[in-house]
């Protein structure tokens, strides 16, 4: 399942829900991304919250705890500047 079939999921929940039920509901849901895939328990256990009062609070926590696998490049964005004082990476041409 895609994060945003997760987050169609996570909408369709009744709320305020703990943690634990959720895990238990839905918790053996693979979440698939570009290199690899977890389980939304182990995401869910990974972000600390012990419960959800709304499905943006679940929302969140899942974005904030899917695995660095998840996210691509690690350290790399074409948007952002590096700050003034720090030394960046180095530019990469493709």
């Amino acid at each position: 399942m895609t994060l945003r079939q997760t987050n169609d999921l996570l909408e369709a929940q009744s709320y305020p829900l703990t943690a634990d039920e959720l895990r238990n509901r839905h918790g053996d849901h693979e979440l698939a991304h570009p290199n690899g895939e977890e389980t939304l328990g182990t995401v869910i256990e990974r972000s600390g919250e012990e419960s959800f009062d709304s499905a943006f609070d679940a929302q969140q926590a899942v974005y904030a705890s899917v695995g660095h696998e998840a996210i691509g490049r690690r350290g790399y964005s074409d948007r952002d500047p590096t700050p003034m004082g720090v030394d960046g990476p180095e530019p990469v041409s493709f």
